[in-house]
């Protein structure tokens, strides 16, 4: 892997959205929601526009395709956690979220040095899950700012939706290694041992 590869643009932004963690950490842990709700927010955008940015300049990397869910489950496991500690999200949406995010990684790690398997793309049901996550602390911490009814309905719908498609995409991607593996192994599903 080039050294190179980390001073793309893309990966820069990328890099740049883990920094963004510790500071809406600290304004969460300091009440300042504002604060924490921009910078989640740019953190966002940030996420949106590297990949923009790594197809237009066709500097789409290795390193990239490692880095960029890093960044995100970094951003969203981390707010969720702190949410929930400051009890502002309810503790079983983030147990699910954490059992879904540790599940993946260590089924990825063991599927990769066992079978050599990996590049598992994001499915359907893992972009509607992160779409629901960020939605989800958008206006869980929008609600801490304004407490209209209609916040209060869109984070409890968010919520929902977040812990829907966390089940769901980790159903999904049982299914997709197991049609990795068949694929990999064709006949070993086919026979049988003899009676």
């Amino acid at each position: 892997m080039k050294i190179s590869q980390l001073f793309s643009a893309p990966n820069q932004l990328t890099l740049l959205r883990m920094v963004f963690v510790p500071f809406i950490i600290i304004n969460l842990a300091d009440q300042h929601y504002l604060w924490a709700l921009s910078l989640f927010i740019l953190a966002g955008l940030s996420d949106g526009l590297d990949g923009l940015l790594a197809r237009a300049l066709k500097q789409q990397t290795l390193l990239g395709q490692y880095l960029d869910p890093i960044a995100d489950k970094l951003l969203l496991s981390t707010t969720f956690l702190v949410l929930s500690i400051l009890h502002k999200i309810p503790w079983k949406f983030t147990v699910v979220v954490f059992s879904r995010d540790i599940s993946i990684l260590g089924v990825s790690a063991v599927l990769y040095a066992i079978a050599g398997l990996r590049d598992f793309r994001p499915s359907v049901f893992g972009k509607a899950n992160t779409f629901s996550q960020l939605a989800a602390v958008v206006f869980v911490m929008l609600f801490e700012i304004d407490r209209s009814r209609w916040v209060y309905l869109i984070r409890w719908a968010c919520l929902r939706a977040t812990f829907t498609f966390t089940i769901l995409s980790a159903l999904h991607y049982i299914y997709l290694v197991g049609v990795r593996l068949r694929a990999l192994h064709p006949h070993s599903a086919s026979t049988s041992p003899p009676i």
